[in-house]
């Protein structure tokens, strides 16, 4: 009996680990970015563009080693393909941002660091095209237009984004509705009047934010803490979100007058899991693998097969979803997206 469980696990193990899942042991407080990399990982762009990413020279020339965070990114990306039976290597990935002030023995929101990672990747790649097709990967274009309610003037300003931070509230029950949230018409009075250049005073407004385009890999920030009184709590209502969707339909109104891309059509990839509390959590994470479209959950050095039923189980309660990656494009198509230059 023990040796059929013995092989039975055995082979589950060698399963997961030829679809390239490998856990990562915690490292003083580590699972924040554990999970992160889990993402990053099944999130094969990143891998595949830093394939080329060959040297950091300019951080070598200085006489700084182990400062240099997408050459670290690259190593452990790379280790988490391997089949071998043990975590990978990642220390010195973390000592690497802890170089770069995301310290260690901290417990750390996975969105901040999340774009930490994506702007130190910007910073310390010699090749800038590369840098910049990775964060092109990322980049929500959006146009933030504010119009006078006196004189009906209209101001816009051109940004983007790199996650698209949701609030979440009691009342809302979907992710479709917290994205209309976000894109709703909000009117600024009284203190919050802004300042109209025609009318040359400050007047009552009118403020919306458009998309102008929708990047290859769509990460969307559920924000669930709060803080009441300077007391943080975090909200565990649920929120259903899709492992398809289309925005065309979704989110038609938010679009702006340029916006021109045709295929508005997402797939789920991966999902960042807090537990706990605001004060005392954990992270772990469910990622779809590349070959066989599997779900896996991750959690530090513990990688097992999960079902998209498990997945929804974060849709609410102490165990809940916080951010969500989508990729561009049906399950069923399996094309890659198009990065662009």
């Amino acid at each position: 009996m023990s040796g059929r469980i013995f092989c039975s696990f055995s082979y589950l193990r060698a399963r997961d680990l030829f679809f390239g899942m490998r856990g990562l042991s915690n490292y003083n407080l580590s699972c924040c970015v554990n999970t992160l990399l889990q993402t990053f990982s099944a999130t094969w762009e990143i891998g595949d563009l830093l394939d080329k990413f060959m040297n950091c020279t300019r951080w070598e020339a200085a006489g700084v080693r182990g400062c240099n965070v997408p050459l670290e990114l690259k190593r452990v990306l790379a280790a988490m393909k391997s089949d071998r039976p043990h975590p990978a290597p990642h220390r010195d990935f973390l000592h690497s941002l802890d170089r770069n002030c995301v310290r260690l023995y901290t417990q750390h929101d996975a969105d901040e660091v999340f774009l930490a990672i994506l702007n130190l990747m910007q910073l310390q790649m010699d090749d800038k095209p590369l840098a910049l097709q990775i964060h092109n990967l990322f980049k929500i274009s959006v146009e933030t237009y504010v119009e006078c309610l006196d004189c009906s003037g209209v101001q816009t300003l051109t940004s983007y984004m790199l996650s698209l931070p949701l609030h979440v509230k009691e009342e809302q029950d979907s992710l479709e509705y917290c994205m209309s949230s976000f894109f709703q018409h909000q009117e600024l009075r009284g203190i919050n009047c802004c300042f109209c250049a025609s009318c040359e005073k400050k007047t009552p407004s009118k403020q919306a934010v458009k998309l102008r385009s929708l990047p290859p890999i769509l990460c969307v920030h559920l924000k669930r803490f709060r803080n009441y009184g300077g007391y943080t709590r975090k909200l565990d209502c649920r929120v259903t979100f899709p492992e398809t969707i289309d925005f065309s339909e979704t989110l038609k109104e938010a679009f702006s007058s340029d916006f021109a891309q045709n295929d508005c059509r997402y797939t789920l990839h991966a999902v960042v899991v807090h537990s706990g509390t605001a004060t005392f959590g954990h992270y772990t994470a469910y990622v779809r693998d590349r070959v066989n479209q599997r779900w896996y959950y991750a959690d530090d050095s513990h990688v097992r097969q999960a079902s998209w039923e498990n997945v929804q189980s974060t849709y609410g309660g102490r165990r809940t979803a916080y951010m969500l990656m989508y990729r561009r494009g049906s399950k069923e198509d399996g094309q890659r997206p198009e990065l662009s230059g």
